[in-house]
């Protein structure tokens, strides 16, 4: 509340009573107070102060009453804030009832509205203002301050809101991070929005009335510009929002009285031509008159304008808060849209160009959009030629911004430069940018997609050319083959389907044109003399693909997108549409490009997907028949003519997919697969028979083995996809691999077929169990599957390293499968047929993984030409893709319980080092057995530490101690600093698993502390470097349980000096980094003090006697106002901290230590309680500190940790 003008300096008044609604939270309401230097004393005095309180609420806010319900009560809103804030009323009739206040007392209604500002910065302290009197501007200018007064421990800001000094004073602890612009939730939202409207309604009214008395103006103007320039982030930033609109809705006046004044000049015009014979005329001298006033009008806004941007934005859109600087840039985007005129020049451009370097991306993305609505008419982009030149290479490199909704915007911005600003963007501008749709992030990719599809691929006057050329797909033809040249251009990246997805919104037309791209892939030469090369039919037959998985699934291929899009019934009917309109087409051509790419292994492959996508009712409702049987055929020549295995992959999965019980045609082509693997398996029969015949001359026949890898391969690929356990493969094939066993003479092309179909051969016996199977065949399959175990273990030290690494993978498929099967809920069958590795299995994974994957290989340093350098590394992707492969079958075994956790201390060794190529499985393999079990997970964290270091340990000289610096020290601090990144920022979800890991890391540091009298130096005493690595994972609570623990270890003061106790130092400080805790800590007496109970906030603690060395500051401070009890309480914990430094030292010299035997423990559910043994005699220290506000009632989580 505001006191009245003439004696607010010395007028006290008492706080308003708070008015609260319950649908409205309560911080909605804020109290003012007009107390000025000094409290009320008597009653008398309040209830005068009461009276005139009454009397400026009865005159200023009678009009605007607004009534709403609180406990079946009707309760008033009188205050300006309270009525926008409710936003129960029509802005339009709040500004008019306040319009007709201020023109019966305007500096009632002024006070107010200023009033209504400081409330809506969510001060809660008080405003006093007094006349402004004296005409010497500097002795008031001198007075203009915002500081702190110590006397009364209030902050207070005054400044002029001319014909007033107003002082706001407001206690110095109100909090910066709370304010009602800032603050979350629905109706905060709509209080921002209230308060906008606000102004801009305010302006509007007041446009053809008190806008121009020289008054109301010049006061809001001059209260906005001394708020923004406060210290105090809410002032500044209420302010500098509310001067920003204000300065919008006068832009706007200033426009409006702009072509009010030129009507009038043409209108002067007119009537002086019509009337030029005659002296004088009244018509002529009226319009005269208004044309004056609108120019008057227009120089007053125009002066308004100046000051609010001179006085407001060149102050603030380089604010500190990112908010402030992002309203400032809106705001002068929507002044030059607007109001071009005025606004458009480099004079205002500059500062968007200079934002565009922010650090924020809330304000880079404001002034894209900013540029957006300029760059987007035409008219506008000629008079932008400077601000284009100067800023057009940081635009360009925007859509690599950080912040994705940024680079979004930077992409569509070009997209409007590219389309109104001639040659702005040159040819290397322009390649960069097509790279982007084959980005992950798919806005980003769109808009780029655009960018390519308007730009290079949609030419103006496709639809001309199309009868001139091409016939019926003259203008798909086009477009087609500048896409596929396109692609071949671009040669970072081969992913068709990420290109059609960035397109698929803006060239949806052509891409489903699939009647025109196989009418490409058909047509001869001679009808047309400019036929497709080999490359562009393959890429052609890959968009092909790409464009009928996109319009059949409806969702954005794999890494684009986190889950499959939920589509709308309209989507959802175009969808339908397409799959129908794929059948009905492909049905027909597909059998004619299989018959005529059947020699291409590529493209048949992917021709030979396109039938899953199919609606296949449709063969039988259309009589279709004939088409399905041409299919058939083509696919059994395919098969037959092929060993590729994608080829054959592709082929199985179209003989599956055909082969659907739910639809008519699955007999017909089950007759079909049935006839074709007669023939596959006939073929291996005749090839196994000559086999054995041979036995050793067959394996030295190369065309022999061709044949009979080829056959096994086509076998193979079918019985993944299909039951061929009638044929009796299972008995061909094992006894392939036992003679391999037994003689070792297979060629490597014979014993990967035989291993993977004798491995579906299982699987398929295993799933075709029924609910209630026999014993005899549980037992005899069992004992297959042991046995098939057993060869795996035995291909796992193969001479072959193609024979080991499939053995390997096999095996762990396997094991993972056995170790999670459920038979149909049979018990009985579960127990018969389960198998988990044992021990010595375990370490031979364990070690194969060591030997393929992380052992470094030797490279020869060769002189390779460009062409053997290119092959090279496509080598060495290969097998960095297989070595991926097998560490992921072995971490599955891991997250799965199969082997034992603790093996994942050795993957987790090589996470550092091999952190570019494995780092993503091995990250994902760490969250994963955490989320199982978060303590086996953290004991396993600390395995692989202790593991290292003692390897280091060992390879160090006794005599010369332990080396910080060396680089296997330095790694593992690294890598314990690396684990620590991956409990993320939720210290209370992840506090078990810490505390765990500093149990473990305490109890490993002081072993083998044993010598004469049970005291020496702990030989892994360094260790404690490696886990004070998670000390800042560690909760304050969690901190003084560890450090308690840790003084387990401490017995009596030893005369010790040197380095060799620096671990400790260190680890110690990192537990009590925070001064309250070392407060809380330390003693007085130079000793360690007991862990006492003690009750702390999250911001205020209470220090518990002893623990600062002035006990009567503390208590003094504690009564004295907020600012002044801060300050001593700073200067104590200053003294703290040199006190703190003077013990380190003595502890240099004296470390007590306790030998971990000679301890004597009592530890509770709830709390854990230590004996100290020293020289004044016995303290017990329990640990119950709960700090409420931070981790709530799960504190003892950590305690029973320490008690495992």
């Amino acid at each position: 509340m505001i006191a009245e003008p003439n004696a607010a300096s010395n007028l006290p008044s008492q706080k308003e009573n708070a008015v609260h609604d319950e649908t409205v939270p309560e911080s909605a309401v804020q109290n003012g107070s007009c107390v000025r230097n000094g409290n009320l004393k008597t009653s008398r005095e309040k209830r005068k102060v009461r009276e005139q309180r009454e009397n400026v609420r009865r005159n200023s806010s009678s009009s605007r009453r607004v009534s709403r319900l609180q406990n079946g009560e009707v309760v008033e809103a009188v205050t300006l804030f309270e009525v926008v804030s409710m936003g129960k009323q029509a802005m339009q009739s709040v500004v008019d009832d306040w319009v007709e206040a201020y023109k019966q007392d305007r500096n009632v209604a002024l006070l107010d509205l200023i009033n209504f500002f400081i409330q809506c910065s969510g001060c809660q302290g008080m405003v006093t203002a007094e006349m402004f009197q004296s005409l010497q501007k500097n002795d008031v200018m001198q007075k203009m301050t915002e500081n702190f007064d110590e006397e009364t421990g209030l902050q207070y800001k005054k400044f002029v809101a001319y014909p007033w000094i107003l002082t706001v004073t407001w206690p110095v602890d109100m909090d910066n991070e709370d304010y009602p612009l800032i603050r979350t939730g629905p109706y905060w939202k709509k209080f921002k929005a209230n308060f906008c409207e606000f102004i801009a309604v305010l302006v509007q009214q007041c446009q053809c009335s008190i806008l121009y008395d020289s008054y109301l103006m010049d006061t809001i103007i001059s209260l906005l510009t001394g708020l923004a320039d406060s210290m105090v982030r809410a002032f500044r930033h209420t302010s500098t929002l509310a001067a920003m609109k204000l300065l919008t809705a006068v832009v706007s006046v200033h426009l409006n009285l702009d072509v009010n004044k030129h009507n009038a000049q043409r209108l002067y015009e007119v009537e002086k031509r019509r009337i030029s014979g005659k002296r004088t005329n009244y018509r002529l001298d009226q319009l005269e008159r208004k044309r004056k006033e609108y120019e008057h009008k227009l120089l007053e806004i125009q002066n308004m304008m100046n000051a609010i941007f001179k006085g407001t934005f060149l102050n603030r859109y380089r604010d500190v808060i990112p908010e402030i600087r992002a309203t400032c840039i809106e705001e002068i985007g929507s002044w030059i849209k607007t109001y071009p005129d005025a606004f458009l020049n480099d004079s205002y451009l500059k500062y968007i160009g200079w934002m565009l370097y922010d650090k924020q991306a809330e304000v880079r993305l404001k002034c894209l959009l900013g540029l957006q609505g300029i760059y987007s008419r035409k008219e506008l982009v000629s008079r932008m030629d400077l601000f284009t030149s100067r800023f057009k290479d940081r635009i360009v490199s925007m859509p690599l911004d950080k912040d994705h909704e940024v680079a979004v915007q930077a992409m569509k911005l070009l997209m409007l430069m590219s389309q109104n600003c001639e040659d702005v963007l040159s040819a290397e501008d322009c390649e960069t940018l097509y790279q982007f749709v084959y980005t992950t992030h798919r806005p980003l990719a769109v808009a780029a997609g655009e960018f390519l599809y308007k730009r290079l691929l949609s030419h103006e006057g496709d639809e001309e050319i199309q009868p001139k050329r091409g016939g019926k797909f003259g203008a798909s033809t086009d477009q087609l083959k500048r896409l596929i040249r396109f692609f071949l251009e671009s040669e970072l990246h081969k992913h068709v389907a990420y290109l059609i997805d960035s397109l698929w919104d803006w060239a949806g037309k052509f891409l489903k044109d699939w009647e025109c791209m196989t009418a490409l892939l058909l047509k001869n030469a001679e009808e047309d003399g400019e036929e497709l090369s080999d490359a562009h039919e393959s890429v052609l037959i890959e968009i092909i693909l790409a464009t009928v998985r996109e319009a059949a699934e409806g969702h954005p291929p794999v890494g684009r997108g986190a889950a499959k899009k939920i589509l709308s019934v309209k989507e959802k009917k175009i969808q339908l549409e397409d799959c129908m309109k794929i059948t009905e087409h492909f049905i027909m051509v597909l059998p004619q490009l299989l018959a005529k790419y059947s020699t291409d292994a590529q493209k048949v492959a992917n021709l030979l997907q396109i039938p899953q996508y199919y609606d296949l009712d449709v063969y039988s409702t259309g009589h279709l028949e004939k088409h399905l049987d041409a299919l058939l055929r083509e696919v059994k020549d395919i098969v037959t003519k092929h060993s590729d295995i994608s080829v054959l992959e592709a082929s199985s999965r179209t003989y599956y997919v055909l082969c659907n019980e739910e639809i008519a045609i699955s007999s017909q082509v089950d007759c079909a697969r049935t006839q074709l693997i007669d023939e596959l398996m006939g073929q291996l029969n005749q090839l196994l028979d000559g086999f054995w015949q041979k036995e050793e001359g067959f394996c030295t026949d190369a065309g022999e083995i061709s044949r009979m890898h080829s056959a096994l391969r086509r076998v193979a690929a079918f019985h993944n996809a299909h039951n061929l356990t009638k044929w009796n493969l299972y008995d061909k094939t094992l006894r392939l691999l036992v003679f391999e066993m037994e003689h070792g003479s297979l060629p490597v092309l014979m014993i990967l077929p035989a291993l993977q179909c004798t491995y579906f051969s299982l699987l398929w016996q295993l799933a075709a169990i029924s609910e209630n199977p026999p014993k005899e065949t549980l037992f005899a399959l069992g004992r297959e599957l042991r046995r098939f175990c057993q060869i795996c273990m035995r291909f796992l030290h193969h001479k072959e390293k193609d024979v080991r690494e499939k053995a390997f993978m096999i095996l762990c498929d396997w094991l993972l499968i056995l170790s999670h099967q459920d038979s149909n809920n049979n018990e009985e069958a579960v127990g018969l047929l389960d198998y988990l590795p044992s021990t010595p299995l375990q370490e031979k994974l364990l070690l194969f993984i060591q030997e393929h994957v992380f052992m470094e290989e030797e490279e020869e340093s060769k002189d390779l030409t460009e062409d053997e350098e290119r092959q090279d590394e496509s080598c060495k992707l290969d097998d960095l893709h297989k070595k991926r492969s097998l560490l992921a079958a072995y971490c599955k075994l891991i997250v799965y319980n199969v082997v034992e956790m603790t093996a994942a201390a050795e993957i987790y060794k090589h996470y550092v080092k091999t952190y570019n190529d494995f780092g993503d499985i091995i990250k994902e393999t760490l969250s994963r057995t955490r989320h199982n079990n978060k303590i086996q997970s953290a004991k396993t964290l600390i395995l692989c530490l202790q593991q290292l270091f003692q390897r280091h340990a060992e390879s160090q000289d006794s005599s010369s101690g332990m080396d910080f610096s060396s680089a296997s020290f330095t790694n593992m601090k690294e890598l314990a600093r690396r684990f620590s990144l991956t409990f993320g920022w939720d210290q209370v979800k992840s506090r078990e698993s810490v505390a765990m890991i500093h149990k473990e890391g305490i109890e490993f540091a002081f072993q083998g502390a044993t010598g004469v009298d049970g005291k020496c130096l702990p030989p892994n005493l360094s260790f404690l470097l490696i886990i004070s690595e998670f000390s800042n994972k560690l909760l304050k609570p969690d901190k003084r349980l560890v450090y308690a623990y840790l003084q387990r270890y401490i017995a009596e003061p030893l005369p010790c000096r040197g380095d060799e106790w620096q671990p400790l130092i260190w680890y110690r400080n990192s537990l009590l980094a925070n001064e309250d805790e070392e407060s809380s800590v330390l003693g007085g007496s130079g000793e360690w003090s007991p862990m006492g109970t003690s009750k702390m906030s999250s911001f205020k603690r209470k220090l518990s006697n002893g623990s600062l060395p002035d006990t009567s500051q503390t208590e003094a401070a504690s009564k004295a106002p907020a600012l002044q009890r801060a300050s001593q309480l700073a200067s104590a914990t200053g003294k703290s901290r040199k006190r703190l430094k003077s013990r380190e030292t003595h502890l240099q010299e004296h470390l007590p230590f306790l030998c971990p035997g000679g301890l004597r423990r009592r530890c509770c559910k709830d709390e854990i309680k230590t004996e100290d043994v020293s020289e004044e005699g016995q303290a017990e220290d329990v640990i119950e500190d709960v700090d409420v506000d931070v981790v709530g009632a799960d504190q003892v989580i950590p305690a029973r940790v320490f008690e495992l």
